[in-house]
């Protein structure tokens, strides 16, 4: 018979994208797919995006390549169990908590991810900027295809490190309601699963995206994928390409994206932290 623990949890947000904040310094607890997916249920559970447990890097079970520097490990999941590379909003929220539970002084830490170590930078008007790293093209030679709401669309993949598709569309509305995965073609084309994001371009400089994500569904905004979208804008539109910085706009507000000279992508945008608590999280019985 399965026991309940009393945990500690908070919750937070980056621009409308919502996480369950897990302490888990010394690694003790850990957490499953069964009690992520708990946790994420937005009518049995808290309800969340994703998990976000926070735990020292020396006591992580498994090693992970490149993060050996960092004190902090944020090891996310999606809400349904699954893991990710990285998550940008889930960082600056990570950081926030980092930050309001006094196990940072400074304004810049290097935090590990599964994507490696990844540098963000508080700033005075609380923003938050995560370096993260330059973006790649990914996908079939022979191009990939994405359908949703009936309709079908040419797609550009790319690594941000987390696997996009990204289509631009004539009005955001042109994807649907977003309650099916979106399908792609040829459906070996992301093994791993894909991000689905929809773009219009609004001028130079501007776009505006949904997203669909894998292991959640139409999320309030991405981090990542508002990194790959414009990445993928300024290499599509000429206009587009008069400043090395995009604004992003998503269902859930505003982030903006910076291309340094060397091709790294600068995500800023907000993060907040908006309850704390105890969960009575169950042991699971299988997972």
């Amino acid at each position: 018979m399965a026991t309940i623990n009393e945990v500690p949890f908070v919750k937070g947000h980056g621009t409308g994208n919502d996480f369950v904040v897990l302490p888990d310094l010394d690694g003790a607890r850990g957490i499953t797919a069964e009690q992520v997916r708990f946790l994420c249920d937005r009518h049995a559970g808290i309800g969340a995006d994703g998990v976000l447990r926070v735990v020292r890097t020396e006591h992580l079970d498994d090693a992970v390549p490149g993060i050996e520097s960092t004190e902090f490990f944020m090891d996310y999941r999606n809400a349904d169990g699954s893991l990710a590379e990285m998550c940008g909003n889930g960082a600056r929220v990570f950081v926030r908590y980092l930050k309001a539970a006094g196990y940072i002084s400074g304004s810049e830490v290097v935090i590990g991810t599964r994507a490696g170590a990844v540098t963000a930078t508080m700033h005075e008007d609380q923003s938050i900027t995560i370096d993260m790293g330059p973006a790649a093209p990914t996908g079939p030679a022979e191009g990939v295809i994405v359908r949703a709401n009936g309709r079908q669309w040419q797609a550009t993949g790319v690594l941000m490190p987390n696997p996009h598709a990204v289509v631009f569309v004539d009005d955001l509305a042109d994807a649907g309601d977003l309650l099916a995965v979106p399908q792609i073609e040829p459906t070996t084309a992301f093994p791993d699963g894909v991000n689905v994001e929809f773009v219009v371009i609004h001028g130079p400089g501007h776009v505006a995206m949904r997203v669909h994500e894998r292991g959640v569904g139409e999320t309030r905004s991405c981090g990542t994928g508002a990194c790959a979208a414009a990445w993928v804008a300024r290499q599509r539109a000429e206009s587009a390409r008069d400043s090395n910085a995009i604004r992003v706009d998503v269902p859930g507000g505003t982030l903006h994206v910076t291309e340094t000279d060397d091709g790294r992508l600068l995500l800023n945008g907000p993060a907040d932290l908006v309850a704390r608590g105890t969960v009575l999280l169950p042991d699971p019985t299988c997972d």
